[in-house]
């Protein structure tokens, strides 16, 4: 199964929706592999590209859970690290690198405070790196990372951490690349995926047909991509380029861009230039 859906974050449902059979992992991108016309008002670091790769179990963080406050001055809150997870996510990142020019995995944790949660996604993260000799493997403290991700991110390549962690450096990389718009991301599991935005949706901009497509198409050729990997399908892994070179040249061209990009293209129109160039 491969479905795609639009990003949540509206009132009406929950902040952290568990993904039965699919949520083993996340993996969200955040790519400013392009040139944006010097006309536009977008501020991107054209030569930066990172992925983040997320163990999102739902298990981690399920509406609250697991929190308990045993009296009204307390409240305790747990992370859930399996080794299961974490060698699986780990797994992915390394795979995904492979496939990338830098082929390089950076492993975000804190280990020295987080001995045992951290410690075993580490583990699992170094056992994984010994069957990729021709990957590059770091580790990075995670707020050390929060600040060079926005300091100096040409570094990085393929970045795997968990939930939390992940949640809030996929926010950092698309503050890196222009925005929210920018942010595809796909939820794997292990025989299923599906593509969805990252980070929620924005009910303040819904029915003005302002809003960037970028993150949702890309979502899809993410998607695709994926589909060819793990099925060997050439048609997918073809299909996915084609998106992938009909946006780069739509935002590259500068034309048809929607306000956030610094254009004054509708969400419709931005999507029917890009369309337009797959189908060329």
């Amino acid at each position: 199964m491969a479905p795609a859906t639009g990003p949540t974050g509206i009132d009406s449902v929950p902040g952290s929706v568990p993904r039965p059979g699919i949520g083993k992992w996340t993996l969200n991108a955040s790519a400013a592999g392009f040139t944006v016309n010097a006309s536009t008002t977008l501020q991107v670091r054209p030569d930066v590209t990172v992925k983040t790769s997320f163990d999102n179990s739902p298990r981690t963080v399920v509406a609250g859970a697991p929190e308990f406050r045993p009296n009204d001055d307390i409240t305790v809150a747990m992370r859930v690290i399996t080794r299961k997870g974490s060698h699986r996510v780990a797994r992915e990142a390394f795979e995904m690198a492979r496939t990338r020019t830098k082929k390089k995995v950076t492993a975000a944790h804190k280990e020295p405070v987080y001995r045992l949660a951290c410690g075993m996604f580490a583990e699992e993260c170094r056992k994984v790196a010994r069957e990729f000799p021709d990957v590059t493997f770091d580790e990075m403290m995670i707020d050390s990372i929060s600040m060079k991700l926005v300091t100096s991110p040409q570094q990085f390549d393929v970045v795997v951490t968990t939930n939390q962690f992940g949640d809030i450096l996929t926010d950092i990389g698309a503050g890196l690349v222009g925005g929210l718009g920018l942010a595809p991301g796909l939820c794997v599991g292990e025989t299923q995926a599906m593509a969805q935005a990252t980070h929620g949706s924005a009910p303040d901009i819904a029915g003005r047909n302002i809003a960037n497509p970028y993150a949702m198409i890309i979502s899809g050729q993410m998607l695709l991509a994926w589909l060819g990997r793990k099925h060997n399908e050439p048609k997918a892994s073809a299909a996915a380029d084609r998106i992938l070179a009909a946006v780069t040249k739509v935002i590259a061209d500068a034309k048809h861009l929607t306000p956030d990009l610094g254009g004054k293209a509708r969400t419709q129109e931005m999507g029917d230039a890009i369309a337009g160039v797959v189908m060329q």
